[in-house]
């Protein structure tokens, strides 16, 4: 009997056994609409299996980006956390610390996001909300008071004010006796997906892709040990794209940034080995091992044969990932430990370089140091006591993973395809073409939800009668007011006409083509605001207005 024959009939008895649950034999489709076959058999072939395996730290990384991986040293445990005022955020960095957390990740409130002052009309209920309110280099001194700069790696969470709270950070170092080319960290920068996706940016696209390009020729040079750009894929998921689009307008980011740059006048290999990226990681545990393998492979393909890139390292893909906040219910909201587990679980089958991993009460407020914990705790399980750090790319050759990775780049392929064809991603973004495709993607989801045809449980099915939940973490209405009252106090006791001077000097150089980091550092040390700064650009650049295609 052939293999085609034995095959047959396992699927005409697995047919037999399943009468009693027809829906069980319907295809299964993962949120990219890719359909998975039931079990995988030894006469499976995928594709291009030699070539695109490989082995871990070797072209094309499918398997990861070094060749020890974990065996070698865990992932960074780096917990994002920011709220209130800084001495109140200081405080949790260091409980975290404390805890076993091996990296800082800074989560700023929406005025600083927006390159609003806490005393702006338009920061008005928002100081300190859903991240830490940081208006000048007074509060990053506080902020990272009792935190020696040259000995932890600090991400930040930030895009229109990047190159502001950047200079900010090298300020600190300084004060601490750090030079610039001591500092290691990340600051996301990345501003595309905002104009897809999240909504904070400031300046039109031109504008925003000078100070990035800025940015990193500036770090280049003089602040070598950091990343300086996370081209983010985590929210374009949040907003409801599937995996496949993540990856692929993810993608399609990196290339117009790397234009961007060699447009400029860098050599590909002078600032791509200090690209990073961010991906979300959601609860399809394989799709997502696949996705990151798949977006390793695209990556080091696109930078050696697009870009000519020869450096290792410009061609490999490191990244951090965070779970799904968007998974999480504020039904059952223990449940979400569970998720979050799974999460991480993906994120570090599929080769992370760092992790955060959400909390329980998300969904509801800002989570409680016990919450924290409970996440943090959940990475650390996952290191010590799973075995799924003890082999390097333990998933390698598995039928399933291998088919969902092949399928997952090939889908990638055709969306970065049609960006091209559309003129780079940002013409794309101009015409809406990822907007609506993300759109249409959660709209889908949604129904899936509605129709039960996605089962979440606790909120369509296995759901139970809860009593209002307590002991959630608030940010009291005295922050902003306490902010307030500092700010106007810095302000006070700053040399105004040596700010004044700075901020006419960063006016011109931004009317030039002048590099903007050696100017807005001199301000941000003269202690102008971030505000202030901010509005320097607005002046100049003007601020973007979000075009609604239909």
């Amino acid at each position: 009997m052939g293999i085609n024959d034995s095959k047959q009939k396992w699927n005409e008895k697995v047919a037999k056994s399943l009468t009693k649950s027809p829906e069980r034999m319907d295809p299964f489709l993962t949120s990219s609409n890719i359909e998975m076959e039931r079990c995988f058999t030894p006469d499976f072939e995928y594709p291009g299996y030699e070539e695109t395996l490989g082995l871990p730290g070797e072209y094309p990384y499918t398997r990861g980006v070094q060749p020890t991986m974990y065996r070698g040293r865990f992932w960074t445990m780096r917990q994002y956390a920011g709220f209130g005022t800084a001495k109140e955020s200081n405080e949790r960095y260091k409980y975290l610390l404390s805890a076993g957390q091996t990296g800082l990740s800074i989560a700023f409130d929406l005025p600083t996001q927006m390159g609003y002052d806490s005393d702006a009309g338009m920061s008005l209920g928002e100081v300190g909300k859903v991240g830490v309110a940081i208006d000048s280099l007074a509060d990053m001194e506080i902020l990272f008071d009792g935190i020696p700069l040259d000995k932890v790696s600090t991400s930040m969470t930030i895009n229109s004010t990047a190159a502001i709270l950047l200079c900010m950070y090298i300020a600190v170092a300084e004060k601490q006796g750090v030079s610039a080319d001591k500092i290691s960290g990340t600051i996301q920068n990345d501003i595309l997906k905002e104009y897809m996706a999240r909504g904070t940016y400031i300046y039109p696209p031109k504008e925003s892709m000078r100070i990035i390009t800025d940015i990193f020729a500036y770090c280049k040079d003089n602040v070598p040990k950091w990343n300086t750009i996370s081209i983010s894929g985590y929210h374009i998921r949040e907003a409801g794209s599937s995996a496949v689009q993540e990856v692929a307008f993810t993608l399609a980011d990196g290339i117009a940034y790397v234009d961007a740059a060699i447009k400029v006048g860098m050599d590909v290999d002078e600032f791509a080995p200090r690209l990073a990226f961010f991906f979300n990681a959601h609860n399809n545990l394989f799709e997502e091992v696949a996705k990151f393998r798949a977006a390793r492979r695209i990556w080091a393909k696109i930078m050696k044969e697009r870009f000519g890139a020869k450096d290792p390292k410009s061609q490999m893909l490191r990244f951090h990932t965070q779970t799904a906040g968007c998974t999480l219910t504020a039904q059952q909201p223990d449940n979400n430990i569970m998720r979050v587990t799974i999460q991480a679980l993906s994120a570090v089958l599929g080769g992370t370089q760092s992790l955060h991993t959400n909390s329980r009460d998300e969904a509801l407020a800002l989570p409680t140091e016990d919450s924290v914990r409970i996440a943090l705790r959940t990475q650390q399980v996952i290191a010590y006591e799973s075995g799924a750090a003890d082999s390097i790319d333990p998933l390698a050759g598995s039928f399933l993973v291998e088919s969902l990775t092949d399928q997952i780049e090939k889908a990638a392929l055709e969306y970065i395809d049609k960006i091209d064809k559309l003129g780079g991603a940002v013409e794309a973004i101009s015409r809406g073409f990822q907007q609506k495709e993300i759109q249409d993607s959660a709209y889908a989801y949604q129904k899936a939800i509605e129709k039960d045809q996605l089962i979440i449980v606790g909120v369509n099915k296995f759901t139970v009668k809860e009593a209002a939940p307590t002991g959630l973490l608030r940010v009291k209405e005295e922050v902003e007011i306490s902010q307030k009252a500092s700010l106007a106090a810095m302000k006070g006791g700053r040399d105004n006409s040596a700010v004044a001077a700075a901020l006419a000097q960063l006016e011109t150089a931004a009317k030039s083509t002048d590099n903007l980091m050696p100017y807005i550092l001199t301000a941000v040390k003269t202690y102008a605001t971030l505000g202030e700064i901010a509005d320097v650009f607005r002046g100049v650049f003007g601020k973007h207005t979000e075009t609604v295609v239909l």
